[in-house]
């Protein structure tokens, strides 16, 4: 039933999107629903897809397929002899959406960017700003001009620019802000979303289908190549495929490894792969007994056996991980040991450690991800695994947005199987963002703040020199491994199928995925 009702609604979008047969509708099954559609609120891929990759840009992109940085919104930028002030010289021209409650009176303008980043800077919910350090960092931000705004820093910041394209840093209407705050509707703003970019939202129904328009008036004028773009929400992996196959969809993410032999087999499809910039972990909370003790954490990293799991719920299309940066990223450590898998040193290192007759949760994503296809299974041959150590394991799960909300908290229990995929090819946003001290409570699930690992990959922004800073989070990385914090579990290559029909789609290396210059061929 569950089957056929899904199939139902994208009957219905299909429908409705493709009222209009001159038009081109492209349907993406996508895994998952939105948190909502104000990126800076939200650290989730399945967000930034509905929202940032979408709706709005940023100052800088990342050239769709590279972790390149490029001209958004503004056409070009300079950073002061010292590294302190960045300014950037804005795109003219560019407009706004509208919707029923809005209609802008003006281009995107430096009010814009300002608004953008100070209301992060001020009360409220920005994981991924306060995770960055940007508080510390971002000193002022100054209009020069109307298409001219300066960023005035406390240090120099090497990862900067490119931290300027991620989704954190989509440009946002301050005018729209200003018009939702004096309707008391302020919540609208994540809710309607108003920006910039290649598609114009249109409506959303909850866990069902999200449809947006071609933005008639696009900065970039040969882009977007499709009228209507659909988001069909699909959470099982199967049920998409099936959508796929029967040409219900066009792309979808994250098929069940199982299914990727038949996928390449199928001439109506085709199967695009990478490997991944990403890592999959289980973040211990290491302010809570017995986790706080690194021997109990490394122990418990001796028990799993991930070669098994690289088997199971990959289909060995993964490699198991050591480090908490991918090995395609540059300064990953190389010279770093794996913890072994040995159940029995295991259990001799948590009987020296005190610990007997343990019990502890372990948190499965109720979502697949490109780092973890299948997290509820992986969870289970963890729980096995703990069990011959004498770990009694209960797996818990919530909604995708109850679960990265509630796991972020600092008094959370047990281990939360996460993980992430860059989003600007710098070390920085593995380390600093995921294991420094400003992420404690946010995207730091481990809430471990060692002062002798924050203090290298703090100092590390600092330098320019890309050699140098290698050397430094190369230490960062020894320190994690001894203090093991997470249990790494795995990096996984990418797969993409879509029908042979869509034209353009490029699988991105920072894991969005972006459709503004995909197409489909009707002949």
């Amino acid at each position: 039933m569950k089957f056929r009702s899904t199939l139902a609604v994208s009957a219905l979008a299909l429908g409705l999107a493709g009222a209009a047969s001159a038009q081109q509708t492209l349907v993406y099954c996508s895994e998952g629903s939105p948190e909502g559609f104000d990126p800076a609120l939200y650290t989730a891929g399945t967000t930034f897809d509905a929202s940032s990759h979408t709706v709005y840009n940023q100052l800088v992109e990342f050239e769709t397929g590279t972790t390149n940085v490029v001209p958004g919104l503004a056409e070009s930028w300079e950073v002061s002899e010292d590294g302190t002030q960045v300014t950037f010289t804005l795109r003219e021209g560019v407009q706004f959406h509208s919707n029923d409650m809005f209609t802008p009176s003006r281009d995107f303008n430096a009010d814009d960017v300002i608004h953008t980043f100070e209301r992060q800077g001020g009360e409220g919910s920005w994981e991924y700003y306060n995770a960055m350090s940007m508080p510390d960092l971002i000193e002022s931000i100054e209009k020069v001009d109307d298409m001219t705004v300066r960023f005035n820093l406390t240090r120099p910041e090497a990862p900067f620019i490119a931290n300027m394209a991620m989704d954190f840093a989509s440009i946002v209407s301050a005018e729209y802000a200003q018009a939702m705050e004096e309707a008391g509707t302020p919540e609208m703003v994540n809710q309607q979303p108003i920006g910039t970019g290649p598609f114009v939202f249109e409506d959303y129904q909850t866990d069902a289908v999200i449809r947006y328009s071609k933005n008639q008036d696009y900065w970039k004028s040969d882009e977007p190549k499709v009228d209507n773009l659909v988001f069909a929400i699909t959470p099982d992996a199967s049920v998409r495929l099936q959508r796929l196959q029967a040409g219900e969809c066009h792309v979808m993410p994250y098929p069940n490894p199982a299914d990727v032999e038949s996928i390449r087999e199928n001439d109506d499809l085709d199967l695009l792969e990478q490997e991944g910039l990403n890592v999959g972990y289980l973040a211990y909370n290491t302010t809570q007994e017995p986790f706080d003790d690194p021997q109990v954490r490394k122990a418990l990293n001796m028990a799993i056996d991930k070669e098994a799991i690289i088997d199971v719920i990959f289909g060995g299309q993964a490699e198991q991980a050591k480090n908490p940066i991918p090995p395609t990223m540059w300064s990953y450590n190389e010279e770093i040991e794996d913890d072994p898998y040995d159940p029995e040193q295991a259990r001799q290192m948590l009987e020296e450690a005190g610990v007997e007759d343990l019990s502890m949760k372990i948190w499965a994503m109720p979502v697949q991800r490109p780092y973890n296809p299948n997290a509820r299974r992986m969870a289970e041959l963890i729980q096995e695994d703990f069990s011959e150590v004498g770990v009694d394991v209960e797996i818990v799960s919530y909604e995708w947005g109850e679960y990265l909300e509630r796991s972020s908290a600092e008094d959370r229990d047990g281990a939360v199987l996460l993980g992430w995929t860059g989003d600007n090819g710098d070390p920085d946003n593995f380390l600093a963002v995921l294991l420094g001290c400003d992420g404690v409570g946010g995207a730091n699930r481990a809430q471990w703040c060692n002062e002798e690992f924050d203090s290298i990959v703090q100092e590390a922004k600092t330098v320019s020199d890309q050699s140098e800073r290698a050397d430094m989070y190369e230490e960062a990385q020894a320190i994690f491994k001894e203090q093991a914090p997470w249990a790494t579990i795995a990096h996984s290559v990418v797969f993409m199928p879509v029908r042979s029909e869509v034209e353009g789609y490029i699988v991105h290396p920072l894991g969005g995925h972006l459709f503004d210059t995909v197409s489909i061929n009707q002949d």
